[in-house]
């Protein structure tokens, strides 16, 4: 399973990074605002220098919403770097740009899944990565790690090659269990991938070695 990293930040990107576990990272407009970038240049620019520390896909959203202006947006997107996955909404001239990137050769990354029907229709598109949304299922009661296993069920039918990018991740029980669904690839902020780490077993544990090499001398 891959393992992305869901920010803007770059400090953040660059630690992921180091840690030898990153393959990925996929942002939106929350996220930039956050780390303070807004405008059409520093927006862009600071997708650039994302992808000048992974060395995996990177997914740029587009803001548009019809057809047209997503196209044009999304060329323009996939421009800036070899690395960049253009990120389309789940809407109906959405699934109109996929195919339209999708017959140029351009990743994309179909957002705001909540539906096995609609991963359906994002792989016939010829979407690269679908990204269900666990968390915001999770908080209207429904289970969003069975949407997980419905599309594995459906695009291993039907061999799609679409990868299945879980999206909304939580804790670290949901990746574990994406991992055991057979998710593709998780994004996550970096906190949640980092408390894949603890255990209090291994913590306990490394204590008592570390006080036994004491007595070593």
């Amino acid at each position: 399973m891959k393992f992305f990293i869901d920010t803007a930040n770059l400090d953040q990107i660059r630690e992921a990074q180091d840690l030898g576990i990153l393959d990925g990272v996929t942002t939106n407009p929350s996220l930039m605002a956050k780390e303070g970038i807004s405008g059409k240049e520093a927006i862009n620019k600071h997708y650039v220098d994302i992808c000048n520390i992974s060395d995996g896909d990177v997914s740029a959203e587009v803001l548009s919403t019809t057809y047209e202006e997503m196209i044009k947006e999304g060329d323009e997107l996939a421009a800036l770097h070899e690395r960049i996955v253009v990120k389309i909404p789940m809407i109906k001239d959405g699934v109109k740009a996929l195919k339209y990137f999708s017959d140029k050769g351009i990743k994309t990354n179909c957002t705001l899944i909540f539906s096995a029907g609609q991963a359906l229709l994002a792989a016939k598109a010829g979407a690269t990565y679908v990204s269900p949304f666990l968390g915001r299922l999770d908080d209207i009661s429904v289970d969003g790690l069975n949407l997980i296993e419905e599309i594995r069920t459906i695009y291993d039918n039907y061999m799609f090659d679409t990868e299945i990018l879980a999206a909304s991740i939580r804790s670290p029980m949901h990746i574990i269990n994406c991992a055991k669904i057979g998710a593709d690839v998780i994004t996550s902020p970096l906190p949640s991938i980092l408390n894949l780490l603890k255990h209090p077993l291994t913590d306990s544990g490394l204590a008592q070695f570390v006080a036994d090499s004491k007595k070593l001398g």
